[in-house]
């Protein structure tokens, strides 16, 4: 039995793979509208706050005469600064935590996909946390430390002072741990 001679292949009829167009710049940036818009928000809203104290309270003015009393025993709009952290964590270290602060916003640009920051739930967590990072920066820069005015009073106890910026970077973490703690049951379901 003879075979027949070598041929050219007959390769399957299966078009080729379409080639999909490279996204553009607006598209890329257009991906993250949630993280940019909320930033945008935390961080207009904090400045705008803090330029509305600046402009009604001497600094600093903590207690009576000079605070404003939104809530008698409870709730007071006074113009504070801090150098440091939260509840004057490192303070007097406002340089560091500056350069922290750059530091953590690069960090989150190189590793926005490891981060999962197309997720809508990422980029509301990160908006909120890179709004209020970018809110006690600029203090930092323009006056050195951080403008703090919320003052919360529990009874005896007296919360420590915060602004618009801070309440950003908690909620945002705090969104963010949800969204991970949930994420292993979601994946599991997938399976």
């Amino acid at each position: 039995m003879t075979l027949p001679p070598p041929g050219p292949e007959v390769a399957p009829s299966v078009p080729p793979p379409a080639a999909v167009p490279p996204r553009t710049r607006r598209q890329r940036v257009f991906a993250y509208r949630w993280l940019l818009l909320l930033a945008a928000a935390v961080l207009g809203a904090d400045q705008a706050t803090k330029a509305w104290v600046c402009a009604r309270l001497p600094y600093p003015t903590f207690g009576p005469p000079g605070q404003i009393t939104v809530i008698e025993d409870f709730f007071n709009i006074v113009n504070v600064g801090n150098t440091g952290a939260a509840w004057s964590l490192f303070s007097g270290r406002s340089t560091f935590l500056a350069l922290l602060a750059v530091a953590t916003l690069v960090a989150i640009f190189a590793w926005r996909r490891q981060l999962g920051l197309r997720q809508r739930p990422v980029q509301i967590s990160f908006g909120l946390l890179c709004g209020g990072i970018v809110g006690n920066l600029a203090d930092r820069i323009i006056h050195g430390h951080v403008i703090d005015f919320l003052d919360f009073h529990f009874g005896s106890y007296i919360y420590p002072t915060f602004n618009l910026a801070d309440s950003g970077i908690c909620v945002g973490v705090i969104v963010y741990l949800l969204h991970s703690l949930r994420q292993p049951e979601d994946q599991s379901r997938g399976e």
